[in-house]
């Protein structure tokens, strides 16, 4: 069993990455404003980095097959910086859904454990949806 070490970096960019996910969210919830969305990005993509490593974030944003959910998600971060929201939300969503794509099936276990939650994503709907997609390796 490969055993996860939480040192100090990995904890802050845990902290970073759940609070870029937050602000983003708030920024949505309040009428796609800039200023949270950029604060959102900003610190999901940082906390990514610590999380991860910045080898392993740019191995992973490099890769041949993950370009085009990377220019994507790299076009709507420019375009919420320059004051476009909307817009960029849109292409920094398809971006998000298609470098990340690997790691649903991996999500989908992990949240069949959680008690009420869990009994969603048992149903057989669900869990063939995501069985398709089982034997994909997680991208990073």
């Amino acid at each position: 069993m490969v055993s996860f070490e939480m040192d100090d970096l990995k904890k802050i960019g845990l902290g970073l990455t759940g609070f870029g996910i937050f602000f983003s969210f708030l920024g949505v919830i309040l009428f796609f404003d800039k200023g949270l969305l950029a604060m959102g990005n900003i610190l999901f993509v940082s906390g990514l980095m610590l999380t991860i490593g910045l080898k392993s974030t740019m191995q992973f944003f490099t890769k041949p097959k993950n370009y085009k959910g990377t220019i994507s998600f790299g076009a709507g971060f420019l375009m919420v910086l320059i004051g476009w929201p909307i817009i960029g939300m849109i292409l920094e969503s398809y971006g998000f859904i298609v470098l990340f794509s690997g790691f649903w099936p991996t999500l989908s276990v992990f949240v069949q454990k959680i008690p009420i939650i869990g009994w969603i994503f048992q149903l057989p709907f669900v869990t063939s949806f995501f069985g398709r997609q089982r034997g994909r390796r997680v991208p990073v």
